[in-house]
Protein backbone atom coordinates (compact mmCIF):
# COMPACT_ATOMS: atom_id res chain seq x y z
CA UNK A 1 0.00 0.00 0.00
CA UNK A 2 1.04 3.59 -0.55
CA UNK A 3 1.89 5.01 2.88
CA UNK A 4 2.36 8.47 1.34
CA UNK A 5 -1.38 8.88 0.94
CA UNK A 6 -4.00 9.91 3.53
CA UNK A 7 -7.24 8.53 2.02
CA UNK A 8 -9.63 9.75 4.71
CA UNK A 9 -8.18 13.25 4.84
CA UNK A 10 -8.19 13.39 1.05
CA UNK A 11 -11.83 12.26 0.88
CA UNK A 12 -12.79 15.06 3.29
CA UNK A 13 -10.96 17.59 1.13
CA UNK A 14 -12.76 16.38 -1.99
CA UNK A 15 -16.13 16.55 -0.26
CA UNK A 16 -15.82 20.16 0.88
CA UNK A 17 -14.35 21.17 -2.48
CA UNK A 18 -17.57 20.01 -4.13
CA UNK A 19 -19.43 22.78 -2.20
CA UNK A 20 -22.66 20.85 -1.59
CA UNK A 21 -25.20 22.91 0.38
CA UNK A 22 -25.66 21.28 3.78
CA UNK A 23 -29.14 20.21 4.92
CA UNK A 24 -27.76 17.71 7.41
CA UNK A 25 -26.06 17.51 10.81
CA UNK A 26 -24.14 19.05 12.50
CA UNK A 27 -26.35 22.06 13.11
CA UNK A 28 -23.67 24.69 12.56
CA UNK A 29 -23.70 23.70 8.82
CA UNK A 30 -19.96 23.76 8.10
CA UNK A 31 -19.40 26.83 10.26
CA UNK A 32 -22.18 29.10 8.99
CA UNK A 33 -24.00 29.07 12.33
CA UNK A 34 -21.07 28.57 14.64
CA UNK A 35 -20.87 30.88 17.69
CA UNK A 36 -18.48 33.76 16.89
CA UNK A 37 -16.10 32.81 19.67
CA UNK A 38 -15.62 29.39 18.06
CA UNK A 39 -14.49 31.02 14.82
CA UNK A 40 -11.47 32.27 16.75
CA UNK A 41 -10.64 28.69 17.69
CA UNK A 42 -11.19 26.75 14.48
CA UNK A 43 -10.26 27.77 10.94
CA UNK A 44 -12.96 28.01 8.23
CA UNK A 45 -11.47 24.91 6.60
CA UNK A 46 -11.65 22.99 9.87
CA UNK A 47 -15.30 23.96 10.37
CA UNK A 48 -16.17 22.79 6.88
CA UNK A 49 -14.54 19.45 7.65
CA UNK A 50 -16.81 18.92 10.67
CA UNK A 51 -19.39 16.98 8.67
CA UNK A 52 -21.69 14.02 9.06
CA UNK A 53 -22.02 10.54 7.61
CA UNK A 54 -21.90 11.20 3.85
CA UNK A 55 -21.60 8.29 1.44
CA UNK A 56 -18.31 9.69 0.13
CA UNK A 57 -16.88 9.65 3.65
CA UNK A 58 -17.55 5.98 4.44
CA UNK A 59 -18.99 4.34 7.59
CA UNK A 60 -16.80 3.81 10.64
CA UNK A 61 -18.60 0.55 11.51
CA UNK A 62 -19.00 -0.87 7.98
CA UNK A 63 -16.04 0.72 6.16
CA UNK A 64 -15.67 0.03 2.46
CA UNK A 65 -13.83 3.06 1.00
CA UNK A 66 -11.73 5.84 2.55
CA UNK A 67 -11.98 4.74 6.21
CA UNK A 68 -11.25 1.16 5.23
CA UNK A 69 -8.18 2.25 3.27
CA UNK A 70 -6.98 4.49 6.08
CA UNK A 71 -7.32 1.69 8.63
CA UNK A 72 -5.60 -0.78 6.31
CA UNK A 73 -2.66 1.60 5.95
CA UNK A 74 -2.39 1.86 9.73
CA UNK A 75 -2.58 -1.93 10.10
CA UNK A 76 0.18 -2.39 7.53
CA UNK A 77 2.41 0.20 9.19
CA UNK A 78 2.05 -1.29 12.67
CA UNK A 79 1.97 -4.93 11.61
CA UNK A 80 -1.60 -5.75 12.67
CA UNK A 81 -4.19 -7.91 10.95
CA UNK A 82 -6.66 -5.12 11.55
CA UNK A 83 -6.49 -1.61 13.00
CA UNK A 84 -9.56 0.31 14.13
CA UNK A 85 -9.73 4.10 14.43
CA UNK A 86 -10.90 5.19 17.89
CA UNK A 87 -12.61 8.52 18.58
CA UNK A 88 -13.64 7.55 22.15
CA UNK A 89 -10.03 7.64 23.30
CA UNK A 90 -7.99 4.69 24.51
CA UNK A 91 -10.63 4.23 27.19
CA UNK A 92 -13.04 3.22 24.44
CA UNK A 93 -10.38 1.02 22.84
CA UNK A 94 -9.79 -0.80 26.13
CA UNK A 95 -13.52 -1.33 26.60
CA UNK A 96 -13.72 -2.82 23.10
CA UNK A 97 -10.65 -4.98 23.78
CA UNK A 98 -12.12 -6.65 26.85
CA UNK A 99 -15.61 -7.00 25.41
CA UNK A 100 -14.18 -8.58 22.24
CA UNK A 101 -11.78 -10.95 23.97
CA UNK A 102 -13.69 -12.12 27.05
CA UNK A 103 -17.09 -13.24 28.28
CA UNK A 104 -18.90 -12.43 31.56
CA UNK A 105 -17.37 -14.41 34.40
CA UNK A 106 -14.01 -14.96 32.65
CA UNK A 107 -10.90 -14.43 34.77
CA UNK A 108 -8.31 -11.92 33.62
CA UNK A 109 -4.84 -11.59 35.16
CA UNK A 110 -3.57 -8.02 35.31
CA UNK A 111 -1.22 -5.72 37.25
CA UNK A 112 -2.58 -3.82 40.21
CA UNK A 113 -1.35 -0.52 38.74
CA UNK A 114 -3.78 -0.45 35.80
CA UNK A 115 -5.53 2.70 34.61
CA UNK A 116 -9.08 3.30 35.83
CA UNK A 117 -10.38 2.71 32.28
CA UNK A 118 -9.47 -0.97 32.63
CA UNK A 119 -11.54 -1.32 35.77
CA UNK A 120 -14.49 0.32 34.03
CA UNK A 121 -14.03 -2.23 31.23
CA UNK A 122 -14.04 -5.04 33.79
CA UNK A 123 -17.28 -3.71 35.25
CA UNK A 124 -18.85 -3.44 31.78
CA UNK A 125 -17.69 -6.89 30.68
CA UNK A 126 -18.48 -8.65 33.94
CA UNK A 127 -15.03 -10.25 34.04
CA UNK A 128 -13.18 -11.28 37.21
CA UNK A 129 -9.85 -9.53 37.87
CA UNK A 130 -6.90 -11.45 39.30
CA UNK A 131 -4.39 -8.83 40.43
CA UNK A 132 -0.63 -9.14 40.33
CA UNK A 133 1.45 -6.69 42.33
CA UNK A 134 4.04 -4.74 40.36
CA UNK A 135 7.50 -4.11 41.76
CA UNK A 136 7.62 -0.96 43.92
CA UNK A 137 10.74 1.17 43.66
CA UNK A 138 11.14 2.64 47.14
CA UNK A 139 13.80 5.10 46.06
CA UNK A 140 11.46 6.71 43.54
CA UNK A 141 8.18 5.97 45.27
CA UNK A 142 6.53 4.62 42.11
CA UNK A 143 5.19 1.32 40.84
CA UNK A 144 7.30 -0.34 38.17
CA UNK A 145 6.23 -3.14 35.81
CA UNK A 146 5.28 -6.70 36.72
CA UNK A 147 7.92 -9.42 36.64
CA UNK A 148 7.51 -12.48 34.42
CA UNK A 149 7.64 -14.85 37.41
CA UNK A 150 4.78 -12.94 39.09
CA UNK A 151 2.63 -13.45 35.99
CA UNK A 152 3.65 -17.11 35.89
CA UNK A 153 2.66 -17.61 39.54
CA UNK A 154 -0.74 -16.06 38.87
CA UNK A 155 -1.25 -18.30 35.84
CA UNK A 156 -0.38 -21.41 37.87
CA UNK A 157 -2.82 -20.37 40.61
CA UNK A 158 -5.55 -19.56 38.07
CA UNK A 159 -5.10 -21.93 35.10
CA UNK A 160 -8.71 -21.25 34.11
CA UNK A 161 -7.97 -17.56 33.39
CA UNK A 162 -8.71 -16.59 29.81
CA UNK A 163 -6.30 -13.67 29.39
CA UNK A 164 -3.42 -11.66 30.78
CA UNK A 165 -3.47 -7.88 30.43
CA UNK A 166 -0.30 -5.79 30.63
CA UNK A 167 0.25 -2.06 31.01
CA UNK A 168 3.11 -1.57 28.58
CA UNK A 169 4.92 0.70 29.05
CA UNK A 170 3.75 2.34 32.28
CA UNK A 171 2.97 6.06 32.52
CA UNK A 172 6.59 6.53 33.60
CA UNK A 173 7.89 4.71 30.50
CA UNK A 174 8.86 1.50 32.30
CA UNK A 175 8.51 -1.72 30.31
CA UNK A 176 8.34 -5.37 31.35
CA UNK A 177 9.87 -8.32 29.48
CA UNK A 178 6.86 -8.59 27.22
CA UNK A 179 8.37 -11.17 24.88
CA UNK A 180 8.86 -13.71 27.65
CA UNK A 181 5.41 -12.95 29.06
CA UNK A 182 3.78 -13.39 25.64
CA UNK A 183 5.45 -16.77 25.20
CA UNK A 184 4.36 -17.81 28.69
CA UNK A 185 0.77 -16.63 28.24
CA UNK A 186 0.30 -18.34 24.88
CA UNK A 187 1.83 -21.59 26.16
CA UNK A 188 -1.08 -21.69 28.62
CA UNK A 189 -3.64 -21.02 25.85
CA UNK A 190 -4.44 -17.56 27.15
CA UNK A 191 -4.78 -14.24 25.33
CA UNK A 192 -2.33 -11.37 25.78
CA UNK A 193 -4.10 -8.00 25.88
CA UNK A 194 -2.04 -4.82 26.14
CA UNK A 195 -2.86 -1.33 27.34
CA UNK A 196 -0.19 0.38 25.22
CA UNK A 197 -1.61 3.85 25.71
CA UNK A 198 1.87 5.25 26.25
CA UNK A 199 3.53 3.32 23.44
CA UNK A 200 2.21 4.46 20.02
CA UNK A 201 5.75 5.54 19.10
CA UNK A 202 7.63 2.37 20.06
CA UNK A 203 7.37 0.94 16.55
CA UNK A 204 9.53 3.69 15.11
CA UNK A 205 12.80 3.45 17.04
CA UNK A 206 15.11 0.59 17.96
CA UNK A 207 16.28 2.65 20.93
CA UNK A 208 12.87 2.11 22.57
CA UNK A 209 11.20 -1.01 23.99
CA UNK A 210 9.74 -3.38 21.40
CA UNK A 211 6.16 -2.71 20.31
CA UNK A 212 3.71 -5.14 21.93
CA UNK A 213 2.37 -6.49 18.62
CA UNK A 214 5.91 -7.35 17.55
CA UNK A 215 6.41 -9.12 20.88
CA UNK A 216 3.32 -11.32 20.40
CA UNK A 217 0.32 -9.38 21.75
CA UNK A 218 -3.09 -10.47 20.46
CA UNK A 219 -4.65 -7.02 20.77
CA UNK A 220 -3.30 -3.64 21.88
CA UNK A 221 -4.72 -0.17 22.44
CA UNK A 222 -2.52 2.85 21.71
CA UNK A 223 -3.10 6.53 22.51
CA UNK A 224 -1.93 8.03 19.23
CA UNK A 225 -2.48 11.51 20.64
CA UNK A 226 -0.20 11.06 23.67
CA UNK A 227 3.23 10.96 22.04
CA UNK A 228 2.39 11.18 18.33
CA UNK A 229 0.42 13.97 16.67
CA UNK A 230 -3.22 13.05 16.23
CA UNK A 231 -5.82 15.11 18.08
CA UNK A 232 -6.77 14.50 21.69
CA UNK A 233 -9.33 11.69 22.09
CA UNK A 234 -7.97 9.66 19.15
CA UNK A 235 -6.40 6.23 19.46
CA UNK A 236 -5.72 3.04 17.53
CA UNK A 237 -6.81 -0.51 18.37
CA UNK A 238 -4.56 -3.14 16.78
CA UNK A 239 -5.74 -6.74 16.45
CA UNK A 240 -4.17 -10.06 15.52
CA UNK A 241 -6.93 -12.52 14.64
CA UNK A 242 -5.05 -15.74 15.42
CA UNK A 243 -6.87 -16.01 18.75
CA UNK A 244 -9.40 -13.16 18.54
CA UNK A 245 -12.71 -13.49 16.67
CA UNK A 246 -13.30 -10.70 14.10
CA UNK A 247 -17.06 -10.71 14.68
CA UNK A 248 -16.56 -10.05 18.40
CA UNK A 249 -14.32 -7.06 17.65
CA UNK A 250 -16.89 -5.69 15.23
CA UNK A 251 -19.72 -6.11 17.75
CA UNK A 252 -17.77 -4.49 20.58
CA UNK A 253 -16.75 -1.58 18.35
CA UNK A 254 -20.38 -0.91 17.45
CA UNK A 255 -21.40 -1.12 21.13
CA UNK A 256 -18.82 1.33 22.44
CA UNK A 257 -17.99 3.97 19.84
CA UNK A 258 -20.15 6.95 18.97
CA UNK A 259 -22.48 6.56 15.99
CA UNK A 260 -21.68 10.20 15.17
CA UNK A 261 -17.90 10.05 14.79
CA UNK A 262 -16.02 13.31 14.40
CA UNK A 263 -14.33 13.28 11.00
CA UNK A 264 -11.73 15.85 12.04
CA UNK A 265 -10.60 13.41 14.72
CA UNK A 266 -10.60 10.50 12.28
CA UNK A 267 -8.67 12.51 9.70
CA UNK A 268 -6.06 13.41 12.33
CA UNK A 269 -5.36 9.70 12.83
CA UNK A 270 -4.91 9.28 9.10
CA UNK A 271 -2.55 12.27 8.93
CA UNK A 272 -0.53 11.14 11.97
CA UNK A 273 -0.09 7.66 10.46
CA UNK A 274 1.14 9.22 7.20
CA UNK A 275 3.59 11.42 9.10
CA UNK A 276 5.06 8.44 10.95
CA UNK A 277 5.22 6.32 7.79
CA UNK A 278 7.18 9.05 6.03
CA UNK A 279 9.41 10.37 8.82
CA UNK A 280 8.72 8.42 12.00
CA UNK A 281 12.19 6.98 12.73
CA UNK A 282 13.98 10.27 12.10
CA UNK A 283 11.49 12.24 14.20
CA UNK A 284 11.66 9.78 17.09
CA UNK A 285 15.44 9.51 17.05
CA UNK A 286 15.67 13.31 17.26
CA UNK A 287 13.28 13.32 20.24
CA UNK A 288 15.25 10.57 21.98
CA UNK A 289 18.56 12.39 21.43
CA UNK A 290 17.00 15.52 22.90
CA UNK A 291 15.63 13.66 25.91
CA UNK A 292 18.89 11.85 26.60
CA UNK A 293 20.83 15.10 26.52
CA UNK A 294 18.29 16.69 28.87
CA UNK A 295 18.49 13.68 31.21
CA UNK A 296 22.27 14.00 31.48
CA UNK A 297 22.05 17.70 32.30
CA UNK A 298 19.34 17.18 34.92
CA UNK A 299 21.50 14.63 36.70
CA UNK A 300 24.19 17.29 37.09
CA UNK A 301 21.80 19.37 39.23
CA UNK A 302 22.30 18.85 42.97
CA UNK A 303 19.14 17.54 44.61
CA UNK A 304 17.53 16.17 41.43
CA UNK A 305 17.60 12.70 39.91
CA UNK A 306 16.32 11.56 36.51
CA UNK A 307 16.49 7.82 35.93
CA UNK A 308 17.64 6.38 32.63
CA UNK A 309 19.64 3.38 31.50
CA UNK A 310 20.82 2.96 35.10
CA UNK A 311 17.31 1.73 35.97
CA UNK A 312 17.08 -0.91 33.24
CA UNK A 313 17.77 -4.41 34.46
CA UNK A 314 16.64 -3.57 37.99
CA UNK A 315 13.53 -5.29 39.43
CA UNK A 316 10.43 -4.25 37.51
CA UNK A 317 12.28 -2.47 34.71
CA UNK A 318 13.28 -4.61 31.74
CA UNK A 319 13.44 -1.65 29.33
CA UNK A 320 12.72 2.08 29.31
CA UNK A 321 11.06 4.64 27.05
CA UNK A 322 13.59 7.47 27.03
CA UNK A 323 11.07 10.06 25.84
CA UNK A 324 9.69 10.13 29.41
CA UNK A 325 11.67 12.40 31.72
CA UNK A 326 10.87 11.63 35.36
CA UNK A 327 12.54 14.02 37.79
CA UNK A 328 12.70 12.97 41.43
CA UNK A 329 12.61 16.02 43.73
CA UNK A 330 12.42 14.43 47.19
CA UNK A 331 16.00 15.50 48.05
CA UNK A 332 14.92 19.12 47.69
CA UNK A 333 12.60 18.65 50.64
CA UNK A 334 9.49 19.36 48.55
CA UNK A 335 6.84 17.13 47.02
CA UNK A 336 6.28 16.59 43.34
CA UNK A 337 3.00 18.47 43.69
CA UNK A 338 4.81 21.51 45.08
CA UNK A 339 7.38 21.31 42.28
CA UNK A 340 4.59 21.14 39.70
CA UNK A 341 2.95 24.27 41.13
CA UNK A 342 6.20 26.24 41.22
CA UNK A 343 7.19 25.23 37.69
CA UNK A 344 3.76 26.12 36.34
CA UNK A 345 3.27 29.52 37.95
CA UNK A 346 6.83 30.76 38.42
CA UNK A 347 8.53 29.42 35.32
CA UNK A 348 5.53 28.77 33.01
CA UNK A 349 6.43 25.09 32.63
CA UNK A 350 3.58 22.56 32.65
CA UNK A 351 4.54 18.98 33.40
CA UNK A 352 2.56 15.91 32.35
CA UNK A 353 2.01 14.69 35.90
CA UNK A 354 3.24 15.03 39.45
CA UNK A 355 3.17 12.53 42.27
CA UNK A 356 4.42 12.67 45.83
CA UNK A 357 8.09 12.60 44.85
CA UNK A 358 8.36 13.16 41.08
CA UNK A 359 7.42 15.38 38.17
CA UNK A 360 7.14 13.84 34.71
CA UNK A 361 7.80 15.54 31.37
CA UNK A 362 7.15 14.12 27.90
CA UNK A 363 9.59 14.84 25.09
CA UNK A 364 7.79 14.29 21.79
CA UNK A 365 8.63 14.87 18.15
CA UNK A 366 7.23 18.40 18.58
CA UNK A 367 10.02 19.44 20.95
CA UNK A 368 13.31 21.13 20.12
CA UNK A 369 16.32 22.47 22.01
CA UNK A 370 14.45 25.72 22.72
CA UNK A 371 11.86 23.92 24.85
CA UNK A 372 14.26 21.59 26.68
CA UNK A 373 16.65 24.47 27.41
CA UNK A 374 13.81 26.37 29.07
CA UNK A 375 12.86 23.29 31.09
CA UNK A 376 16.46 22.73 32.18
CA UNK A 377 16.84 26.37 33.23
CA UNK A 378 13.65 26.13 35.29
CA UNK A 379 14.78 22.94 37.03
CA UNK A 380 18.19 24.47 37.79
CA UNK A 381 16.53 27.45 39.45
CA UNK A 382 14.04 25.26 41.31
CA UNK A 383 16.89 23.23 42.77
CA UNK A 384 18.93 26.31 43.61
CA UNK A 385 16.03 27.91 45.48
CA UNK A 386 15.37 24.79 47.56
CA UNK A 387 18.93 23.59 48.08
CA UNK A 388 18.81 24.77 51.69
CA UNK A 389 15.92 22.38 52.31
CA UNK A 390 17.77 19.33 51.04
CA UNK A 391 18.40 18.08 54.58
CA UNK A 392 14.62 17.81 54.95
CA UNK A 393 14.37 15.10 52.30
CA UNK A 394 10.88 13.64 52.24
CA UNK A 395 10.26 10.12 53.47
CA UNK A 396 8.95 7.61 50.96
CA UNK A 397 5.33 6.75 51.64
CA UNK A 398 4.53 3.55 49.75
CA UNK A 399 0.98 2.61 48.75
CA UNK A 400 -0.85 0.14 51.01
CA UNK A 401 -1.10 -3.54 50.17
CA UNK A 402 -3.73 -4.75 47.72
CA UNK A 403 -7.06 -4.83 49.61
CA UNK A 404 -8.96 -8.11 49.87
CA UNK A 405 -12.07 -8.34 47.68
CA UNK A 406 -15.48 -9.30 49.08
CA UNK A 407 -17.51 -8.69 45.90
CA UNK A 408 -16.76 -8.59 42.19
CA UNK A 409 -16.31 -5.06 40.79
CA UNK A 410 -19.49 -5.36 38.71
CA UNK A 411 -21.61 -6.61 41.62
CA UNK A 412 -20.29 -3.87 43.90
CA UNK A 413 -20.77 -1.16 41.28
CA UNK A 414 -24.51 -1.85 41.14
CA UNK A 415 -25.08 -2.77 44.80
CA UNK A 416 -26.99 -0.73 47.38
CA UNK A 417 -24.71 1.60 49.30
CA UNK A 418 -24.65 4.09 52.15
CA UNK A 419 -22.47 7.16 52.72
CA UNK A 420 -20.28 7.37 55.82
CA UNK A 421 -17.27 9.37 57.03
CA UNK A 422 -14.14 8.23 55.22
CA UNK A 423 -12.04 8.20 58.41
CA UNK A 424 -14.54 5.76 59.93
CA UNK A 425 -14.73 3.43 56.93
CA UNK A 426 -12.15 0.85 58.02
CA UNK A 427 -13.20 -2.76 57.28
CA UNK A 428 -16.17 -1.65 55.16
CA UNK A 429 -16.57 -2.78 51.55
CA UNK A 430 -15.93 0.11 49.18
CA UNK A 431 -18.62 1.02 46.64
CA UNK A 432 -16.45 3.52 44.76
CA UNK A 433 -13.03 3.86 43.18
CA UNK A 434 -10.36 6.05 44.76
CA UNK A 435 -7.79 7.30 42.28
CA UNK A 436 -5.15 10.01 42.22
CA UNK A 437 -5.16 11.57 38.76
CA UNK A 438 -2.76 11.65 37.14
CA UNK A 439 -1.57 8.93 36.86
CA UNK A 440 -5.08 7.44 37.13
CA UNK A 441 -4.13 4.25 38.95
CA UNK A 442 -6.84 3.29 41.47
CA UNK A 443 -5.89 2.52 45.07
CA UNK A 444 -9.12 0.66 45.74
CA UNK A 445 -11.92 -0.69 43.57
CA UNK A 446 -15.59 -1.34 44.23
CA UNK A 447 -15.94 -4.57 46.19
CA UNK A 448 -12.65 -4.27 48.08
CA UNK A 449 -12.20 -3.77 51.82
CA UNK A 450 -11.02 -0.40 53.12
CA UNK A 451 -8.05 -0.64 55.49
CA UNK A 452 -6.68 1.80 58.04
CA UNK A 453 -3.42 1.90 56.03
CA UNK A 454 -5.39 3.01 52.98
CA UNK A 455 -7.11 5.79 54.92
CA UNK A 456 -3.77 7.06 56.26
CA UNK A 457 -2.13 6.90 52.82
CA UNK A 458 -4.96 8.77 51.11
CA UNK A 459 -4.96 11.50 53.76
CA UNK A 460 -1.19 11.91 53.43
CA UNK A 461 -1.50 12.23 49.65
CA UNK A 462 -4.30 14.77 50.02
CA UNK A 463 -2.21 16.84 52.42
CA UNK A 464 0.63 16.83 49.89
CA UNK A 465 -1.70 18.18 47.19
CA UNK A 466 -2.75 15.11 45.23
CA UNK A 467 -5.97 15.34 43.22
CA UNK A 468 -8.56 12.65 43.91
CA UNK A 469 -11.01 11.45 41.28
CA UNK A 470 -13.58 8.69 41.45
CA UNK A 471 -15.57 9.16 44.66
CA UNK A 472 -18.78 11.16 44.71
CA UNK A 473 -17.18 13.35 47.39
CA UNK A 474 -14.07 14.70 45.65
CA UNK A 475 -12.69 15.86 49.01
CA UNK A 476 -13.21 12.36 50.41
CA UNK A 477 -14.67 13.54 53.68
CA UNK A 478 -17.27 10.87 53.04
CA UNK A 479 -17.29 7.65 51.04
CA UNK A 480 -19.86 5.23 49.72
CA UNK A 481 -19.74 1.73 51.16
CA UNK A 482 -21.83 -1.37 50.53
CA UNK A 483 -24.79 -1.72 52.88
Amino acid sequence: MNQNTAPLFEALTRYISDKATAFHTPGHKQGRGIPPIMKEMITPLGLKMDVSLMSELDDLFEPTTCIKKAQQLAAELYGADDTLFMINGTTGAIHIMLLAALCPGDKIILPRNVHKSIMSAIILSGTQPIFVDPVINNKLGIAMSVETNAIENAILKHPDAKAVLLVYPTYYGIACDIKSIAKLVHSHKMLLLVDEAHGPHLKFSRQLPIQSLDAGADISAQSTHKILTSLTQTSLLHVRYTRIKPERVKLANALIQSTSPNYILLASLDAARKQMAQNGPALLDAAIELSQSLRQEINKIAGLYCFGIDLTGTPGCFALDYTKITVNVKNLGISGYEAEHILRFTYKIQCELADMYNVLFIISLADHAKETTKLLFSLQNLAKNFAKHSEKSTTINTPPATPPARLSPRTAAFAEYETIAFINSQNRVCAETITFYPPGIPLIYPGEVISNDLIKYVKAQQTAGAKIVGPADAHLNTIRVIK
